[in-house]
This record gives structure tokens, sequence and C-alpha cells, in this order.
């Protein structure tokens, strides 16, 4: 099982209490990998004295659904996690309602770095990019220069320059990475206007006070280029990160809504309770070594450091 360091948050941050969030995208229903993310939180939280912040990040259009985000509010409540806010209607804590906010900030950016419009497909990326570290695409800045006013259906892309980020991860000690040789110019804005993951956390991080990023490891690669960008724009409170272990198929692959996971309202509609999911999801994880009933308050003190 791979061990937390607390100290390593400690470090980071100093004398900062800690500010994390839960923030799950809209496209599906909660399953129980997101039962097992928000016990990380949760419990990293709890472990450095730190409260949670809920986001909803529904900047996909085309996939996030009203009812997804009423269920997950549903699923929370149930489960017994409880966040420092709310989230309302017009909320500056949901992506889709803070569209102004990131026009201002890319107009920030564009100040001081340069941002070009991109008209590549995913089909052309792949032909004329190579695979960067990690195995991802890396844009080879195919349209930098071209700054053609008139593009059609073009997205934007900041220019990532070559340099290390370094970084101590709470689960995964000791970290370097090289945005520009794993991912290259960064993408802020796709083709069919809608902000990209990479910029809209990383705005939202900055102005939601959140300095304690917990999520997944399967999100480590984006660290390196979350850190640049927040650098770019002008973040100065320090930052601590904690990837956590994932819940796994017979495969080894993450579990996901794209493999049908079992949804938490499925377990509820079948009479499982909340404290049943809960120590299934911990299991499942590796913070407990048999199933059992775990309640919400004993879940936060599963991950210890």
């Amino acid at each position: 099982m791979t061990t937390f360091q607390s100290a390593a948050i400690q470090a980071a941050l100093g004398a900062e209490q800690p500010v994390t969030r839960f923030a799950p995208s809209p496209t599906g229903y909660l399953h129980l990998g997101h039962v097992a993310h928000m016990i990380y939180v949760w419990g990293v939280a709890e472990a450095v004295g730190g409260k949670v912040l809920l986001r909803i990040e529904d900047h996909d259009r085309g996939r996030c659904r009203p009812k997804y985000e009423q269920a997950i509010l549903e699923d929370m409540e149930w489960l017994g996690f409880e966040p420092a806010n709310t989230v309302g209607p017009n909320s500056p804590y949901r992506q889709s309602d803070s569209d102004a906010v990131y026009h201002a900030v890319l107009a920030h950016l564009r100040e001081d770095y340069q941002v070009y419009r991109c008209v590549c497909t995913r089909k052309e990326i792949a032909e004329h990019s190579t695979l960067g570290d990690g195995g991802e695409r890396c844009y080879s800045g195919h349209c930098r220069g071209r700054g053609d006013p008139e593009m059609a259906d073009h997205g934007l892309r900041l220019v990532i320059d070559p340099g290390e980020e370094q970084f101590t991860d709470a689960f995964l000690g000791e970290q370097m990475q090289d945005p520009s040789h794993q991912c290259g110019d960064l993408l802020l804005r796709d083709r069919h206007d809608q902000w990209t993951y990479q910029f809209a956390v990383t705005v939202d991080d900055m102005r939601h006070g959140v300095h304690l990023i917990v999520r997944g490891e399967d999100l480590l690669a984006s660290t390196g280029r979350q850190i640049r960008l927040a650098h770019m724009l002008g973040r100065a409170m320090p930052i601590a990160f904690a990837h956590h272990p994932l819940i796994k198929d017979v495969r080894g692959d993450k579990l996901s809504k794209k493999q049908s996971a079992p949804a938490v309202r499925d377990l509820r509609a079948q009479g499982q309770t909340a404290e049943e999911a809960l120590g299934q999801a911990a299991f499942q994880v590796g913070l407990i070594e048999r199933p059992r009933r775990v309640t919400a308050d004993e879940a936060a003190h599963l991950v210890k450091g």
C-alpha cells in the first residue's frame, strides 16, 4: 500500500491552513472509484487540519448534465461527506457559471505570454507530433506563428518553454516533470470553444484559495504543466500535492464510467447502506484488509500521516 506522508504537505504549505477540493465532473453517476477518492480527499484534509470545498467541473458542455450534478449532491449527502461550501445557482464553484472569469484570465495571460490559434485535429496532432514523456502526444507547435484572425474552429494554445518543475508528492515522493517534453504547448480552449481541464482547474484552484491538490495518481502527469501555468498566471501561494492509489479492475485498469462501473445510486437502490459502500471502496483501494461497514467519520481517519 502507498504510504501517505503528511510532512510533505506541511513542508510545502508551512503555516497555511490547507484548503483542498472535491471536484467531480457531472458526466455520469458516481461509482466506487469516486467514493474511494472522497475517502482520500476528506482523509488527507482531516490528517493535516484542512477543509474541503466542492467544485462542479462541468467545462465539457457536450457530456455534462444537470441530472448528474444533482445525483452527485444526493450521493455525497447519503455517504456523509459534507463540504465547507455550497454550490447554488450562478455559483463561482461551478465552471459553466465562470466563463467571464476565464476570459478575463486569458486576456491577462496574453499580455505577457504567447497565445496562438490552433486548427489541428486529433488526427493531425497524431501525424506531426511525437510521443512525449509518459507516452502522451507532445504538440509540435505546428500552428505557432500562423496568426490568421479568420481561422474557423480554432483552439487556443499557450507556448510552453523547456524547463523542469519539481515537487514532492505526499504519496509518491519526489517528482520532476518538463511540460514542454510531456505535452508541448498547452491547449487552453478547444476547437469547440470549451475551456480545457488544464486551464480551468488551474484558474479555479487559484481563485478558490486551494493549495492542496488531492487526486488520483492517474492525474500525476498533469501536475507539472499546472504548476507552470499557475506560475505564469502569477500564483504566489504554495501548492502541495497528494496523488492517491486508484481502484482497478482485474486487468489493472482504472475503474471508470466508461467501463460501466456500478453507480452509487444503483447500490443504494439495491439496499446497500452507505457504510457498506464506504467499506467496499476502502477495501478495494487497500485502506482496510477486508470489507466491512465504515462510517464517513471513520473513513476520513483511514488516511494517516
